[in-house]
């Protein structure tokens, strides 16, 4: 659906991507991880042809993104980024009618208000609607655009592609599942979904495959399994950990620390 070749990006001459290569199949869910300062948010909005000072080469549905049509670009690719406006004056209901503004011109149709009310349900604000958005808590606003973005690609377009940048921030560990399962459900359908998360298990018991970052390069890239092994997150993030199965469903766990002996040795 997407493939990236030897991506690089430099912002006043300090290389932040390295020659990052990424193909992503129709139904994936890849999930972005690493440490802070790996470059993680900088790939996705270069992969969504957000910045592209490079002029790197990246194929959407094998078409360079210069060759699409601005309004059908917006039916097949959508983005959630982690920093969105805290004043907004509008409703809830209003703010994620803004991902429906592509399919009218005036006035929502009531198929745009039945989107609308569908993905609001889908990410429980429905009671919500009729609430001043600037009053909402940071969870809450977190929904209401992931609604926003889910909404802009509610139409009958097959191989569609989400970004979203850290869309687990304040929220608590409901909502973060259901969020995921949302996504989950949205790649089953044939579509794509690329996300940037920090949560290594979140992302370990959800990810068809896993890209790992360090320093603007790619670190280890694969399957949950095949990356989340207790040398490649050690090395990574420079920290001891160690890798376990899930009582649930035998996907990796990763737990951080330090044995009594290694402490003893550090102090």
């Amino acid at each position: 659906m997407i493939t990236a070749t030897k991506i690089h990006y430099s912002h006043k001459k300090f290389p932040i991507l390295n020659g990052v290569d990424l193909e992503v199949e129709y139904g994936e869910f890849l999930v972005i991880v690493g440490p802070n300062g790996a470059g993680k948010s900088t790939l996705l909005n270069v992969l969504a042809n957000e910045i592209n000072k490079e002029n790197n080469t990246i194929l959407f549905k094998n078409k360079n993104f210069k060759d699409w049509n601005i309004k059908e670009l917006a039916y097949n690719k959508a983005k959630f980024s982690q920093h969105n406006s805290n004043d907004i004056p509008l409703f809830t209901e209003d703010v994620v009618m803004m991902g429906r503004y592509p399919y009218f011109q005036s006035r929502p149709t009531q198929q745009d208000y039945e989107s609308v009310n569908a993905m609001m349900e889908e990410v429980a604000i429905s009671s919500l609607k009729g609430r001043n958005y600037n009053t909402l808590s940071g969870g809450e606003k977190q929904r209401t655009h992931l609604a926003r973005v889910l909404v802009q690609l509610d139409n009958d377009i097959a191989h569609k592609l989400i970004f979203l940048d850290e869309p687990l921030n304040n929220l608590d560990v409901k909502h973060q599942h259901r969020v995921l399962e949302t996504i989950k459900k949205f790649t089953q359908k044939g579509n794509a979904a690329v996300v940037v998360l920090h949560d290594l298990n979140l992302a370990a018991q959800f990810a068809d495959k896993v890209l790992l970052m360090k320093r603007g390069s790619v670190e280890a890239y694969g399957k949950p399994k095949e990356v989340f092994t207790d040398k490649i997150i050690s090395t990574a993030y420079n920290f001891p950990c160690m890798i376990c199965p899930n009582p649930f469903n035998n996907k990796p766990i990763i737990v951080f620390g330090k044995n009594e002996y290694e402490m003893t040795e550090t102090v």
